[in-house]
């Protein structure tokens, strides 16, 4: 029998993703996987049930393609009580959010559900092109800029007109990751003058590369900047958070936009722009935070909400990526594709995935009724 993968439709609110999009069902059905998709699970994402069948996927309603699917995707974590008449040994892959819910891994586990959470895999150049995480703050990134450039009160670029000409629009990016990176480059080709900011120095010639000026406090001995494992950044020493502060407040008070994308793994996102400094702002400039759905980098963000303060527009984005489903659909199914071609055997065409690989470990929170995740393993154990 054929491996079946399912798809179901996206249940939590906002989310217009789908974890399959059609182009990448041709991809799977090459290796000999047949593709089911519930009725309706990509109209969000501007992908109807008929461009769907046209790959021969099979359309089917969601009780169908949970019951018959040997491995379900998922761009965010489906409820536990969504997924009745799932069998034992079935794998979901995708976004699964392990910090955010630590009950529900344990309900996986009393399913027998195999879940693998694909934002755990390791920064290593074998598994870049299975990143969810960076595929999707790639476009986060990107978003904001837009956002913000769609809600501040004056133009990006520098324009010369018959009246006078026009000055440029400062924008300052907060956190360096992927999406802090589409996010300067996003801001320079709008013409933005782009300044950026991060705990990790070595940084700055990336910012400097996409002809952006680096805002750095000098590290000092003792500072004791601690690395995250897996090529995330960690947390600043209080000595280095003072310093940095004191230099960003003077920066921030001439911005008309900020971004913010600092997270740190497993932990609340980290605080990095206090009311005192909003209040700084020019009244009219914009503030996007992409850390509002851990807890926000800027005091007072709102996860969905626009709240004004001190004349300053604060947008707590709760899902850049799921705002451009068509793009962010695709790469999410090209991310899952990639993650499972890595171990499809191709001459029995079966699913081989050694539990002692780097990546299945990394990645794979419950199995055979038991969390096995050292970083969740505790929960079981409460």
């Amino acid at each position: 029998m054929p491996l079946k993968i399912g798809v179901l439709k996206e249940l939590a609110p906002g989310e217009h993703r789908v974890a399959m999009a059609p182009a990448a069902a041709t991809r799977f059905a090459k290796l000999g996987i047949d593709i089911a998709v519930e009725s309706g699970a990509g109209l969000s994402a501007g992908f109807d049930d008929a461009a769907y069948a046209a790959q021969g996927v099979i359309i089917a309603d969601r009780k169908t393609v949970i019951s018959q699917s040997d491995i379900i995707l998922a761009a965010r974590p489906p409820a536990p009580d969504a997924l009745a008449g799932i069998k034992a040994g079935t794998r979901i892959i995708g976004g699964l959010a392990p910090y955010a819910d630590p009950q529900r891994l344990s309900a996986y586990a009393e399913r027998g559900i195999e879940a693998m959470a694909l934002e755990l895999l390791p920064r290593i150049t074998r598994a870049q092109s299975m990143d969810i995480l960076s595929s999707q703050a790639n476009l986060a990134g990107y978003h904001a800029v837009v956002r913000a450039a769609t809600e501040l009160n004056r133009c990006l670029p520098m324009m010369t007109t018959a009246a006078g000409s026009i000055p440029a629009a400062k924008a300052f990016v907060m956190g360096v990751g992927v999406a802090g990176l589409q996010a300067i480059a996003t801001a320079r080709r709008l013409g933005a003058i782009v300044s950026a900011t991060d705990v990790r120095p070595e940084v700055r010639e990336q910012i400097q590369s996409l002809g952006a000026k680096a805002i750095f406090e000098d590290v000092r001995e003792g500072d004791e900047i601690t690395k995250a494992a897996g090529g995330y950044a960690g947390e600043m020493s209080p000595a280095y958070l003072e310093r940095q502060a004191a230099l960003v407040s003077g920066h921030i008070a001439t911005q008309d936009i900020v971004v913010t994308t600092a997270l740190i793994p497993g932990r609340p996102a980290p605080r990095l722009v206090s009311d005192a400094q909003i209040a700084t702002m020019k009244k009219g400039s914009v503030i996007v935070d992409l850390a509002a759905e851990n807890g926000g980098n800027v005091e007072g963000v709102i996860l969905g909400e626009v709240v004004e303060r001190h004349g300053v527009l604060i947008i707590g984005l709760a899902d850049g990526a799921s705002r451009l489903a068509a793009d962010a659909s695709n790469l999410f199914a090209r991310n899952c594709y990639n993650f499972i071609e890595a171990f499809w055997n191709k001459a029995d065409k079966v699913l081989a995935m050694p539990t002692d690989d780097p990546l299945v470990e990394a990645v794979t929170l419950t199995r055979e009724g038991r969390i096995v995740h050292s970083r969740f393993a505790q929960v079981e154990a409460a």
